[in-house]
């Protein structure tokens, strides 16, 4: 842990750099760009909402390839617990009881991570195909299928995003939840980065986890940049 990561408080332990930057800006482009997804479709701005999906694409692209190699909070293998681990800390927290302090996602937030990517994976994925009713707003693949298997993935486009509103919805009330109840704000960290960590003392409990690797933060953002231009042109060369 360096003076750049942490700094020490007396009485109040450490205040710890715990999410890195790109995982923040992840964080608020997804935020943003789901956001103006919702409001160029409800305004009948299809070539933007086609845009903005492809670009929310390569923030979501991005985000898998950060999982495995950006900073120690932001990697999958550091919050993807297995169903015991989950009904522990579920178990826990249906007593009232306080889990131990420390950095990034709990078993719980953790999955809820990977449902929210798999949803909007998925909520994307079907939308590269879709095809309205008069068949001339039509996603970047949609010429790839037919009219009734585009119409199909229409359907689906709007479950998932109703899905994906639902999951919002969870995430919010959980960072209520914490926030509210359990007197734990985990909208600051996200905006900053840090946390201030302490145990039953005021003692530190932990040094700032590790960051992410500059060289594959360059590499997975120019593919996933790549990508998501690629599928605005309906990945034809």
């Amino acid at each position: 842990m360096t003076d750049e990561d942490a700094v020490r408080r007396p009485g109040r332990g450490f205040v710890v750099k715990i999410w890195d930057a790109p995982t923040r800006w992840v964080h608020g482009l997804i935020i943003a760009l789901i956001g103006l997804a919702w409001w160029t479709e409800s305004h009948d701005q299809m070539d933007w909402h086609i845009r903005i999906g492809c670009a929310l694409l390569g923030v979501v692209l991005f985000r898998l390839a950060w999982g495995f190699f950006g900073g120690a909070t932001a990697r999958f293998s550091s919050f993807v617990r297995g169903p015991g681990a989950v009904l522990r800390y579920a178990a826990k927290l249906a007593r009232g009881g306080v889990a131990e302090e420390g950095v990034g996602h709990n078993p719980m937030g953790g999955w809820s991570v990977v449902a929210l990517l798999g949803v909007m994976a998925a909520e994307i994925g079907v939308g590269l195909f879709c095809v309205d009713v008069d068949g001339l707003e039509s996603g970047p693949l949609a010429d790839r299928v037919s009219f009734q298997a585009g119409r199909a993935a229409a359907h689906w486009h709007t479950v998932l995003f109703n899905a994906l509103l639902a999951l919002i919805a969870l995430h919010l009330c959980a960072i209520a939840f914490y926030g509210i109840v359990r007197k734990d704000n985990l909208i600051g960290p996200m905006l900053t980065g840090r946390k201030r960590l302490a145990g039953r003392n005021g003692d530190a409990t932990g040094a700032s986890p590790s960051r992410g690797s500059g060289v594959m933060f360059w590499v997975s953002a120019a593919v996933a940049a790549g990508v998501a231009v690629w599928a605005s042109l309906g990945f034809k060369i």
